[in-house]
Protein backbone atom coordinates (compact mmCIF):
# COMPACT_ATOMS: atom_id res chain seq x y z
CA UNK A 1 0.00 0.00 0.00
CA UNK A 2 1.12 3.53 -0.86
CA UNK A 3 1.83 5.95 1.88
CA UNK A 4 -1.03 8.47 1.63
CA UNK A 5 0.52 12.10 0.77
CA UNK A 6 -1.21 14.62 3.51
CA UNK A 7 -1.18 18.50 3.04
CA UNK A 8 1.66 19.97 5.51
CA UNK A 9 0.67 21.57 8.74
CA UNK A 10 1.16 25.24 9.26
CA UNK A 11 2.32 26.88 12.35
CA UNK A 12 0.37 30.35 11.95
CA UNK A 13 1.13 32.90 14.80
CA UNK A 14 -2.80 34.87 15.54
CA UNK A 15 -1.19 37.29 16.30
CA UNK A 16 0.90 38.21 13.29
CA UNK A 17 -1.80 37.06 10.64
CA UNK A 18 -1.22 38.38 6.81
CA UNK A 19 -2.91 38.02 3.25
CA UNK A 20 0.11 35.55 2.86
CA UNK A 21 -0.67 33.02 5.58
CA UNK A 22 -4.22 32.73 5.09
CA UNK A 23 -5.79 30.90 2.14
CA UNK A 24 -9.13 32.35 0.59
CA UNK A 25 -11.04 29.58 2.71
CA UNK A 26 -9.40 31.13 5.97
CA UNK A 27 -10.26 34.88 4.87
CA UNK A 28 -14.13 33.26 4.56
CA UNK A 29 -14.15 32.63 8.40
CA UNK A 30 -13.95 36.38 8.90
CA UNK A 31 -17.05 36.88 6.39
CA UNK A 32 -18.73 33.98 8.32
CA UNK A 33 -18.20 35.66 11.43
CA UNK A 34 -19.36 38.99 10.26
CA UNK A 35 -22.75 37.67 9.34
CA UNK A 36 -22.84 36.05 13.29
CA UNK A 37 -22.21 39.52 14.92
CA UNK A 38 -24.21 41.77 12.58
CA UNK A 39 -27.10 39.40 13.11
CA UNK A 40 -26.44 38.92 16.68
CA UNK A 41 -26.28 42.31 17.30
CA UNK A 42 -29.75 43.41 15.44
CA UNK A 43 -32.18 40.38 16.62
CA UNK A 44 -31.02 40.24 20.32
CA UNK A 45 -32.70 43.47 21.05
CA UNK A 46 -35.97 42.02 18.67
CA UNK A 47 -38.06 39.78 21.38
CA UNK A 48 -41.07 38.24 20.91
CA UNK A 49 -40.43 37.59 17.86
CA UNK A 50 -41.90 34.78 15.26
CA UNK A 51 -40.06 33.61 12.38
CA UNK A 52 -42.29 33.20 9.43
CA UNK A 53 -42.04 30.75 6.37
CA UNK A 54 -43.54 29.91 2.82
CA UNK A 55 -42.80 30.11 -0.48
CA UNK A 56 -41.26 32.69 -2.71
CA UNK A 57 -43.20 31.91 -5.71
CA UNK A 58 -46.76 32.82 -4.41
CA UNK A 59 -48.13 35.61 -6.04
CA UNK A 60 -49.82 38.24 -4.53
CA UNK A 61 -53.42 37.26 -5.57
CA UNK A 62 -53.19 33.81 -3.92
CA UNK A 63 -54.76 32.83 -1.10
CA UNK A 64 -51.82 31.83 0.80
CA UNK A 65 -50.53 35.25 -0.19
CA UNK A 66 -53.79 36.50 1.70
CA UNK A 67 -52.99 34.26 4.86
CA UNK A 68 -49.69 34.88 5.46
CA UNK A 69 -50.20 38.88 5.53
CA UNK A 70 -53.58 38.35 8.07
CA UNK A 71 -51.16 36.10 10.17
CA UNK A 72 -48.82 38.17 10.12
CA UNK A 73 -50.51 41.38 11.24
CA UNK A 74 -51.51 39.68 13.75
CA UNK A 75 -48.83 38.68 15.29
CA UNK A 76 -47.65 42.38 15.14
CA UNK A 77 -50.11 44.01 16.15
CA UNK A 78 -50.17 41.63 19.42
CA UNK A 79 -46.98 42.94 19.86
CA UNK A 80 -44.55 40.17 18.00
CA UNK A 81 -41.70 41.03 15.99
CA UNK A 82 -42.34 39.23 12.45
CA UNK A 83 -39.36 37.83 11.11
CA UNK A 84 -39.45 36.29 7.28
CA UNK A 85 -36.60 35.56 4.61
CA UNK A 86 -37.36 38.98 2.88
CA UNK A 87 -37.71 38.14 -0.69
CA UNK A 88 -41.23 37.83 -2.22
CA UNK A 89 -44.48 35.76 -2.47
CA UNK A 90 -45.19 34.26 1.09
CA UNK A 91 -41.95 36.47 2.29
CA UNK A 92 -43.48 39.25 1.11
CA UNK A 93 -46.87 38.90 2.18
CA UNK A 94 -44.99 38.51 6.07
CA UNK A 95 -43.35 41.46 5.83
CA UNK A 96 -46.01 43.47 4.90
CA UNK A 97 -48.33 42.31 7.04
CA UNK A 98 -46.07 43.06 9.91
CA UNK A 99 -45.12 46.37 8.30
CA UNK A 100 -48.54 47.78 8.72
CA UNK A 101 -48.62 46.21 12.17
CA UNK A 102 -47.58 47.30 15.68
CA UNK A 103 -44.30 45.19 15.86
CA UNK A 104 -41.27 45.91 13.37
CA UNK A 105 -41.41 43.75 10.07
CA UNK A 106 -37.52 42.21 9.92
CA UNK A 107 -36.04 40.71 6.73
CA UNK A 108 -33.63 38.08 6.77
CA UNK A 109 -32.35 38.67 2.92
CA UNK A 110 -30.04 36.33 1.20
CA UNK A 111 -27.83 36.81 -2.01
CA UNK A 112 -28.83 34.21 -4.72
CA UNK A 113 -28.00 34.09 -8.36
CA UNK A 114 -31.09 34.46 -9.88
CA UNK A 115 -34.30 34.20 -7.64
CA UNK A 116 -34.28 36.22 -4.45
CA UNK A 117 -34.60 39.68 -4.40
CA UNK A 118 -35.67 41.83 -1.22
CA UNK A 119 -39.02 43.11 -0.58
CA UNK A 120 -39.69 46.89 -0.01
CA UNK A 121 -41.76 45.95 3.61
CA UNK A 122 -38.85 45.46 5.77
CA UNK A 123 -38.38 47.94 8.95
CA UNK A 124 -34.86 46.21 9.52
CA UNK A 125 -33.22 44.15 6.53
CA UNK A 126 -30.17 42.15 6.91
CA UNK A 127 -28.81 40.71 4.39
CA UNK A 128 -26.92 37.27 3.95
CA UNK A 129 -24.38 35.69 1.96
CA UNK A 130 -24.50 31.90 3.68
CA UNK A 131 -27.75 30.17 4.56
CA UNK A 132 -26.23 28.47 7.27
CA UNK A 133 -25.77 31.70 8.84
CA UNK A 134 -29.42 33.18 8.50
CA UNK A 135 -30.63 29.92 9.70
CA UNK A 136 -29.13 30.40 12.75
CA UNK A 137 -30.77 33.61 12.80
CA UNK A 138 -33.86 32.55 11.89
CA UNK A 139 -34.02 29.91 15.09
CA UNK A 140 -32.07 31.58 17.99
CA UNK A 141 -34.55 34.64 18.62
CA UNK A 142 -37.68 33.06 17.84
CA UNK A 143 -40.37 32.53 20.21
CA UNK A 144 -42.36 30.32 17.56
CA UNK A 145 -42.17 28.98 13.99
CA UNK A 146 -44.98 29.28 11.48
CA UNK A 147 -44.73 27.64 8.10
CA UNK A 148 -47.11 28.10 5.86
CA UNK A 149 -46.79 26.21 1.94
CA UNK A 150 -43.66 26.36 0.42
CA UNK A 151 -40.58 23.95 -1.62
CA UNK A 152 -37.20 22.97 -0.54
CA UNK A 153 -36.61 26.09 1.70
CA UNK A 154 -39.26 25.90 3.44
CA UNK A 155 -39.02 21.81 4.26
CA UNK A 156 -35.64 22.71 5.04
CA UNK A 157 -36.10 25.21 7.78
CA UNK A 158 -39.38 23.01 8.69
CA UNK A 159 -36.50 19.92 9.40
CA UNK A 160 -34.12 22.53 10.95
CA UNK A 161 -35.98 23.61 13.98
CA UNK A 162 -37.68 20.44 13.99
CA UNK A 163 -34.13 18.27 14.14
CA UNK A 164 -32.58 21.17 16.66
CA UNK A 165 -35.41 20.72 19.27
CA UNK A 166 -35.30 17.01 18.54
CA UNK A 167 -32.20 16.62 19.88
CA UNK A 168 -31.98 19.42 22.33
CA UNK A 169 -29.91 21.65 20.71
CA UNK A 170 -32.43 24.38 20.82
CA UNK A 171 -35.35 25.09 23.27
CA UNK A 172 -39.14 23.82 22.61
CA UNK A 173 -40.77 26.57 20.79
CA UNK A 174 -44.47 25.87 18.98
CA UNK A 175 -44.44 25.17 15.48
CA UNK A 176 -47.58 25.89 13.93
CA UNK A 177 -47.96 24.63 10.26
CA UNK A 178 -50.84 26.36 8.58
CA UNK A 179 -53.35 24.99 6.01
CA UNK A 180 -53.64 21.08 6.90
CA UNK A 181 -54.58 20.12 3.13
CA UNK A 182 -51.12 21.11 1.95
CA UNK A 183 -49.56 19.22 4.83
CA UNK A 184 -51.68 16.31 5.09
CA UNK A 185 -49.30 14.17 2.76
CA UNK A 186 -46.15 14.78 4.65
CA UNK A 187 -47.48 14.29 8.35
CA UNK A 188 -49.13 10.95 7.12
CA UNK A 189 -45.58 9.95 5.52
CA UNK A 190 -44.56 10.56 9.21
CA UNK A 191 -46.91 8.37 10.99
CA UNK A 192 -47.20 5.97 8.53
CA UNK A 193 -43.82 5.42 7.40
CA UNK A 194 -41.22 7.17 9.54
CA UNK A 195 -42.72 6.02 13.42
CA UNK A 196 -43.25 2.25 12.43
CA UNK A 197 -39.60 2.37 11.15
CA UNK A 198 -38.53 3.70 14.49
CA UNK A 199 -36.90 6.61 12.75
CA UNK A 200 -38.73 8.63 14.76
CA UNK A 201 -40.47 8.94 18.11
CA UNK A 202 -44.26 8.95 18.17
CA UNK A 203 -43.50 12.03 20.44
CA UNK A 204 -42.24 13.78 18.37
CA UNK A 205 -44.92 14.55 16.10
CA UNK A 206 -45.96 16.27 19.42
CA UNK A 207 -43.60 19.53 17.83
CA UNK A 208 -46.57 20.09 15.26
CA UNK A 209 -49.16 22.18 15.29
CA UNK A 210 -51.57 22.39 12.35
CA UNK A 211 -54.06 25.28 11.96
CA UNK A 212 -56.35 26.83 9.47
CA UNK A 213 -57.52 29.89 10.46
CA UNK A 214 -54.97 33.28 11.26
CA UNK A 215 -56.60 33.38 14.59
CA UNK A 216 -55.78 29.84 15.36
CA UNK A 217 -52.03 30.71 14.96
CA UNK A 218 -52.59 33.18 17.95
CA UNK A 219 -54.40 31.35 19.90
CA UNK A 220 -51.69 28.17 19.94
CA UNK A 221 -48.36 30.74 20.64
CA UNK A 222 -50.76 32.46 23.57
CA UNK A 223 -51.21 28.94 24.85
CA UNK A 224 -48.13 27.62 24.79
CA UNK A 225 -46.30 30.97 26.67
CA UNK A 226 -49.55 31.22 28.53
CA UNK A 227 -47.78 30.09 31.84
CA UNK A 228 -44.51 30.84 31.44
CA UNK A 229 -44.25 34.01 29.57
CA UNK A 230 -41.68 34.68 26.79
CA UNK A 231 -38.24 34.66 28.55
CA UNK A 232 -36.62 31.75 28.34
CA UNK A 233 -35.69 29.77 31.31
CA UNK A 234 -32.05 29.73 32.41
CA UNK A 235 -31.57 26.40 30.97
CA UNK A 236 -32.88 27.11 28.01
CA UNK A 237 -30.75 30.42 27.62
CA UNK A 238 -27.97 28.73 27.73
CA UNK A 239 -28.77 26.03 25.09
CA UNK A 240 -29.67 28.85 22.76
CA UNK A 241 -25.98 30.10 23.83
CA UNK A 242 -24.71 27.58 22.15
CA UNK A 243 -26.81 26.82 19.45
Amino acid sequence: MEDKVLPPKKSIDPFHLSSQALSPESWKIFRIMAEFVQGAERLAQIHPSVSIFGSARTPPDHRYYAMAEEIARLLSDSGFAVVSGGGPGIMEAVNKGAYGGKGPSVGLNITLPHEQSSNEFQDISLTFRHFFARKVMFVKYASAYVVLPGGFGTLDELMEIMTLIQTGKSRRIPIILVHAPFWTGLLDWFCKTLVPEGTIAREDLDLIDVCDDPQDVLKVIFRYYEHRGFEPSREEAQIQLNL
